[in-house]
């Protein structure tokens, strides 16, 4: 099967401070926009715990999920301005803070999952970690995870590039998230994923993928 396009979610933290810092007891936000079912929040929780343990509890981490500190844009913000420490993320929402970590989002890139995973070994993506903690002020790319196909539903079948003309289709609030959706005539909302239900309920757009 050919993999048109992927889903990656970016584990990013941010910058921890000094010796001293480390010293004192610190308490972490772990931020994501996944239910409680999801398998992210199931690792998070997890990862909560190991970092307690692994640092005698000179590191304690609350995980809040189902965008309980905000959408995937506020809170990649709140990483910026250090009210969130880890978060999940996708690599266009990071794309915000060095565009061309973005590619790896993009429609089309990969063939399969094994090109995905070999670019997620290269020295490439090396360079766009690097990139990203420069252009985030330290803050920095821990790991990378495949999260499967994007996929889009809708109100009427989508069978060709032509079919989705005029579409009225909720995409993430990231830029290159907008692109391919122009490019084929449709009209791209960007909406955040919690609000999605209401949005499809309402008649705000028709479609929407993710």
């Amino acid at each position: 099967m050919m993999v048109r396009r992927m889903s990656v979610a970016l584990a990013v933290a941010f910058a921890l401070g000094g010796p001293a810092a480390a010293l004192a007891q610190q308490k972490l936000k772990f931020a994501h926009v996944y239910e409680t079912s999801e398998p992210y929040h199931t690792a998070a929780v997890w990862a909560a715990g190991e970092i307690a343990k692994r640092t005698s509890n000179r590191y304690t981490m609350d995980v809040f999920a189902a965008s309980a500190l905000g959408s995937e844009t506020q809170i990649n913000q709140g990483l910026s301005l250090a009210t969130v420490d880890v978060l999940y993320t996708g690599q266009l929402f990071a794309g915000r803070s060095f565009g061309p970590i973005s590619i790896g989002g993009a429609p089309f890139v990969f063939r399969d999952f094994d090109h995905w995973q070999k670019f997620s070994r290269s020295p490439l993506f090396e360079e766009l970690k690097a990139g990203y903690q420069k252009g985030a002020g330290g803050n920095t790319v821990v790991a990378i995870t495949y999260y499967g196909n994007r996929q889009t539903t809708s109100n009427k079948p989508l069978n060709k590039p032509e079919d989705m003309k005029g579409l009225k289709i909720r995409v993430p609030d990231a830029p290159l998230y907008t692109l391919f959706p122009r490019a084929v005539g449709a009209n791209p909302t960007p909406i955040a994923f919690a609000e999605v239900y209401l949005a499809l309920q309402n008649g705000t757009v028709d479609a929407q993928e993710n």
